[in-house]
């Protein structure tokens, strides 16, 4: 690559000569191809010649301007009058595009329209416009994605006004694939019937939300819906915490208690295993409760298991659900019946190890963008930064 292109980040320009100390001229010429833009014809007339000067990217702390000849043509071939195009500078633009894009990145990286507006002499409205520009341009170059084939999905809150919104994230090549206002069967009935791609999807990972699988079935008919393992767990450790609470209540309350029964047993220090292990001791029917607990987390948490393991830890999965739905506990009974309602989507937990952790992580990422924003009325502005910066 050319000195001059690397220098000025733009193809085809030749440096001329500079001078400034605090604000660097650069006098280029541009040697590339010139052709109508109408008819692309090549046999050129000249007509007239100006000098026109341009906004540039900033070398190190030092604002940069362009200075170069344009040209007046008249096409030989369709007899059209057009000025002269340049690469990476827009017609009728007092800027060049690496100008424009080191305004996107300093807004992107959180500094405010009035601040960069102030300290580069611009309007607020011209960063914004410039910053949503680009913004359409990136979104643009995505807009004919493929539905991915490992999708996960899981709500998140929008605004007190517009309420939840769904999150539709591609888990294969972690990122968003797109985000759309509503929860229900009836909001996103709309937006799902108009997706293209649909049998494209194999796996739908989600949380314990009935109304989220009865959307992939109707509207993923050829993808296996996979249950999310953080939520599963999740949900086993809060129905036994509540049938401990019922068998000490003062036990449950005591916050150190509460952190070792919560650990895992590999995770326990020699002095914390004692101490939990005295504990039980003095109460058989938690310690009987809490080895249970222990049983079914490590069968959860099993993954990267063939078709013929899980075939044989299926009938050890059933009837742990009967022991939960014959259990003299309420919590346990309705975790039975949850598990039970759910177990064809849990047990494929152990073949598929892709989940929803992924799309939690991008959720903290688009509240760090609504965050800095400070807040969107606008959900269609707040989906196009989404798609931008988190689907890239």
């Amino acid at each position: 690559m050319p000195l001059d292109t690397s220098l000025l980040g733009l193809p085809g320009f030749r440096i001329v000569r500079w001078e400034g100390i605090e604000t660097v001229r650069i006098w280029v010429c541009y040697e590339g191809p010139v052709e109508c833009p109408h008819c692309q014809g090549q046999k050129l007339r000249l007509k007239d010649t100006r000098e026109r000067v341009l906004r540039h990217a900033s070398m190190g702390l030092r604002p940069c301007m362009l200075i170069l000849k344009t040209h007046k043509y008249r096409c030989e071939g369709c007899q059209r009058y057009f000025n002269q195009r340049f690469p990476g500078i827009g017609a009728w633009r007092r800027s060049t595009e690496p100008y424009r894009r080191q305004i996107f990145v300093q807004h992107q990286e959180g500094i405010s329209q009035k601040t960069l507006a102030t300290r580069e002499r611009l309007g607020s409205a011209t960063v914004s416009r410039w910053y949503q520009d680009l913004l359409d341009r990136k979104l643009r170059e995505r807009q004919n994605d493929p539905c991915p084939r490992i999708l996960g999905i899981d709500e998140h809150f929008f605004s007190r006004k517009d309420g939840y919104a769904t999150t539709f994230c591609d888990l294969g090549k972690r990122k968003i694939f797109d985000v759309t206002l509503g929860r229900s069967e009836k909001a996103l009935h709309p937006y799902l019937n108009q997706l293209v791609g649909k049998d494209q999807v194999r796996v739908v990972c989600m949380d314990l939300s009935t109304t989220y699988r009865a959307i992939a079935r109707e509207h993923f008919p050829k993808a296996l819906i996979v249950t999310d393992r953080f939520h599963v767990i999740r949900l086993v450790n809060q129905r036994f915490l509540e049938v401990w609470g019922q068998l000490d209540p003062t036990g449950r309350s005591h916050r150190g208690l509460l952190s070792l029964m919560r650990r895992l047993p590999k995770n326990l220090k020699p002095q914390q295993e004692a101490r939990l292990r005295e504990y039980l001791k003095s109460h058989p029917a938690i310690e009987a409760v809490y080895a249970f607990w222990q049983k079914l987390g490590r069968l959860l948490r099993i993954k990267h298991r063939t078709a013929r393991q899980c075939r044989r830890l299926i009938p050890i999965f059933l009837s742990y659900l009967q022991e939960l739905r014959s259990s003299g506990f309420a919590p346990l009974r309705q975790l039975g019946e949850t598990l039970e309602s759910w177990k064809e989507e849990i047990v494929r937990m152990w073949r598929f190890t892709k989940n929803n952790g992924i799309t939690e992580g991008f959720h903290t990422k688009m509240e760090m963008i609504s965050r800095r924003a400070f807040g969107f009325r606008n959900f269609q502005n707040y989906r196009l930064r989404v798609r931008v910066l988190c689907g890239s």
